[in-house]
């Protein structure tokens, strides 16, 4: 089945990613002594592809339940987070697909929500052996962070509370929940250690 999209879709995406890129390059350029454009090229790389990976893993597995779904940016929260950025730390939240089926079972929002934490425990798996078999270096630091930030974003989705997927995931199915948000952390504090 072909995935559907839009224009808009694809505008809101890429506004999303570069702002959320450009954001986690401010925030990066105070731990590194590479140049502006170098990090922003580790954080578009990482923190792009985690963000818009999770977003579309979303997407793809609600459109196998026939439920309508695209991105949509959320303007105020990516100023937010560039904000942030200049102060030290971040607050990124920079939009998430909308969903419209109204037949979908606890079950169906279970997977739609795991989809996306799933696909970013995925890419840690993906950035760590860049970051392990690369010479210091930029490639190095795109893999020690695409491991990192996949991980965090994994971990951080899966709390179960308010819109974050674990909630979704929790109400499906205890057992997937538990093993998923255990792989997450287990990986995140392998790394940060």
């Amino acid at each position: 089945m072909p995935i559907k999209t839009s224009e808009t879709e694809i505008k809101h995406l890429l506004i999303a990613w570069l702002a959320i890129s450009f954001a986690f390059a401010i925030l990066l350029r105070g731990w590194h002594s590479r140049s502006l454009f170098s990090i922003f090229i580790i954080s578009a790389v990482t923190v792009g592809f985690a963000f818009i990976f999770h977003e579309l893993a979303h997407k793809v597995v609600a459109q196998r339940y026939g439920a309508w779904s695209e991105f949509r940016m959320a303007p105020f929260m990516l100023l937010v987070a560039i904000l942030t950025a200049f102060m030290g730390f971040i607050f990124a939240a920079p939009g998430a697909v909308m969903i419209f089926n109204p037949y979908l079972t606890i079950e169906e929002n279970g997977k739609i929500a795991l989809a996306g934490p799933v696909t970013n425990v995925a890419l840690a798996f993906l950035f760590l052996p860049l970051f392990i078999l690369a010479p210091p270096g930029i490639f190095k630091d795109i893999g020690w962070f695409g491991v990192i930030i996949n991980a965090l974003l994994a971990a951080f989705n899966m709390i179960p509370i308010s819109i974050l997927d674990g909630k979704k995931v929790l109400a499906w199915d205890k057992r997937i929940y538990g093993v998923t948000f255990g792989i997450a952390i287990v990986v995140l504090m392998s790394m940060w250690l």
